[in-house]
């Protein structure tokens, strides 16, 4: 961990810091759930057959799924134009990651503020 240039009174106490953390994870819980309901009914299936999450980090929503067979795999890949634009209504900056069965589990990560494949870059 690298020291800080504030001086001590100028950083948070260890109460704020956890604090910060607790209602960082109700705040990534609230989100899975609201995305989860504003899903339609077939992407919920999706989901549900992989594990998915939301995590925060740097103001950047993330939604990351690991996928522990190839079909859940193949089948979220097909819904991630979906996923985007769903998740582009929760934050302006966001991410989706999605690790494979294969590949020893390295995530392909996407910006959802890029074009997903398959869409017409001229009508973005």
């Amino acid at each position: 961990m690298t020291k800080s240039h504030l001086s001590p009174d100028d950083l948070p106490t260890y109460k704020t810091m956890q604090i910060s953390e607790v209602l960082m994870s109700q705040l990534e819980e609230v989100t899975k759930k609201r995305f989860f309901q504003g899903c339609d009914n077939i992407v919920r299936i999706v989901l549900s057959n992989c594990h998915w999450y939301f995590k925060v980090n740097g103001g950047i929503l993330m939604l990351i799924m690991v996928c522990h067979d190839i079909e859940s795999y193949q089948n979220i890949m097909i819904n991630v134009p979906y996923l985007a634009e769903k998740l582009k209504l929760f934050a302006n900056k966001a991410k989706i990651s999605i690790s494979s069965p294969v590949n020893n589990g390295i995530p392909w990560v996407m910006n959802v503020d890029q074009p997903c494949y398959g869409e017409d870059v001229n009508n973005s």
